[in-house]
């Protein structure tokens, strides 16, 4: 059965298309990952779907009676609520119910023998789909997905308005998984959480019944909850079945028969106009060379899409740094109270180190105290010498009027404007991207532009606060070349195995360290 029908859907932003005349359907039970680089359109569709956004031209059509799950990172969350309230209000119907029948209860000492029997059975059906839906365990189901998503951690009392970007989207997923809706829309769920909670997510996906729509760059996640795929590229939404390995290997044996076909149809299209030119002056073949020039006319010539600019990321080496790096005494970081035990860490010249641990423990906590940029509770930080430093922070909340060009020109305001498209193209940025505002472009996009300030100063350290979240495979891919190549030293958050474990040469778990119950 289709739970949803997009039909001939077309859109675009000014004069960039995203997609023309695409469809698309969702059965029951299905599991699709929605896959493509960045800024192809993924979080645009989605946006689509829940009716957030105006097609320019199409149908979607949901069935009747559908409950949708969307996580929007954008959602409010009211300040003077708990999280334990955030999550439980995911309930809100069960409740609603509830009332409904403490209400029915109070009015039966004042009705006829016929309007009792019909409120107690109202009140009959009313208890029999509490009692289905697990009403009476709703404590329990709460606190078991928060314990999973780790949002017990935090603690379940503490005011959502206080939360952190990262803890936010948490709560917000929790709340979510607890609403169990007919459909899940999921936009890179996994970019705001740790390895365990990673896992127990994937767990969470393998044994979901119902539909879900994934959007994720991380790969192995992905294999391990889709069956099938979507593809978004140049415009076009194509399906395959399948996981993301063998989506890889049908869509490039299909590009390479594209460029075969292509590359026949060439030879032949030239083959026939040299026949025209050659024979439609003479009376003879004149009729031979304008069959030739009919079939020319007629014929649907196939056309290759324009290659992507693949990103590029290479790191501009500074001098030599001081033989330290960084060493802290007793230093205890936290904000209003202590998140760590006092630290005695020391990272020298050369090294290539991995935080670890799960969200809400302090990582970043750490590294800004460690840069100077918020105080430490108590210790000290000594930091070495001539160190030209590259920080790539988590999360950059301001809201950025600039267009692509004007934000590097700010930055390198030596460079001319060929210099600075150049500079940006290399990162993976289209003509198109790189004209735009960036306050438009996807989450992707928008780390591509900060990676290319990164790339193009003289550095000798790099602190980098998860830089693969929003990176599509390429750019991942290329980052982790680049960060091997890398002849600094590199302190790097990741919540990515796969990527951290071949860049570092060394791993610190910060939760041995952390003041957190686990």
């Amino acid at each position: 059965m289709s739970i949803l029908n997009v039909v001939k859907l077309s859109h675009g932003f000014g004069d960039r298309a995203i997609f023309n005349d695409v469809s698309f359907r969702l059965l029951k039970g299905e599991h699709i990952g929605l896959i493509g680089a960045n800024g192809e359109g993924k979080s645009t569709f989605m946006n689509i779907i829940t009716g957030k956004l105006q097609p320019d031209d199409g149908k979607v059509e949901w069935s009747k009676r559908m409950r949708v799950g969307y996580l929007d990172q954008h959602a409010v969350l009211t300040k003077g609520m708990s999280i334990r309230d955030v999550l439980k209000s995911a309930f809100k119907y069960l409740f609603d119910m509830e009332q409904e029948m403490n209400d029915m209860y109070g009015r039966m000492g004042d009705v006829t023998p016929e309007e009792l029997e019909q409120l107690l059975e109202d009140v009959g059906t009313i208890q029999d789909t509490l009692t289905n839906q697990d009403f009476y365990m709703i404590d329990a189901k709460v606190d078991e997905t928060a314990r999973g998503l780790g949002l017990t951690d935090i603690g379940l009392d503490k005011d959502v308005h206080d939360l952190s970007g990262g803890q936010r989207t948490k709560v917000l997923l929790a709340k979510l998984l607890l609403e169990k809706p007919d459909v899940l829309l999921l936009d890179e769920p996994t970019n705001y959480l740790d390895e365990q909670h990673i896992e127990w997510l994937k767990r969470y996906l393998q044994e979901y019944e119902n539909a879900f729509i994934l959007i994720s760059h991380d790969i192995p996640f992905l294999n391990s909850v889709i069956n099938l795929i979507y593809h978004m590229e140049n415009q076009e939404l194509n399906r395959y079945v399948g996981d993301y390995d063998h989506f890889q290997q049908v869509h490039e044996m299909k590009k390479q028969q594209l460029e075969s076909a292509y590359k026949r149809q060439q030879q032949e299209i030239a083959d026939l106009k040299d026949f025209v030119a050659r024979n439609k002056a003479s009376v003879a073949t004149r009729n031979m060379a304008m069959s030739r020039q009919k079939k020319l006319d007629k014929m649907d010539v196939i056309e290759l899409a324009k290659e992507k600019p693949k990103p590029q990321f290479n790191f501009k080496d500074g001098r030599t740094s001081g033989k330290l790096i960084f060493e802290t005494n007793d230093l205890v970081i936290g904000y209003d109270s202590p998140l760590s035990r006092p630290l005695n860490l020391r990272m020298e010249r050369g090294q290539k180190i991995a935080l670890v641990g799960a969200n809400g423990i302090g990582k970043t906590t750490l590294l800004r105290s460690i840069l100077g940029l918020i105080p430490a509770i108590s210790g000290t930080v000594n930091r070495g010498e001539h160190q030209q430093l590259g920080y790539f922070e988590q999360e950059i909340k301001e809201a950025n009027n600039k267009t692509c060009i004007d934000e590097i020109w700010s930055e390198f305001p030596s460079l001319s404007q060929f210099e600075v498209r150049a500079a940006l193209a290399r990162c993976g940025l289209t003509t198109k991207h790189i004209e735009s505002k960036i306050q438009v472009l996807s989450g992707g996009e928008k780390a591509k532009v900060r990676l290319c300030k990164l790339i193009n100063h003289e550095t000798n350290l790099l602190v980098l606060d998860e830089p693969t979240n929003h990176l599509d495979v390429d750019a991942k891919d290329e980052l982790k070349r680049a960060l091997k190549a890398y002849k600094g030293s590199i302190l790097l958050i990741s919540h990515e195995p796969e990527f951290y474990r071949e860049v570092v040469n060394q791993t610190w778990n910060c939760e041995d360290w952390t003041t957190k119950v686990f």
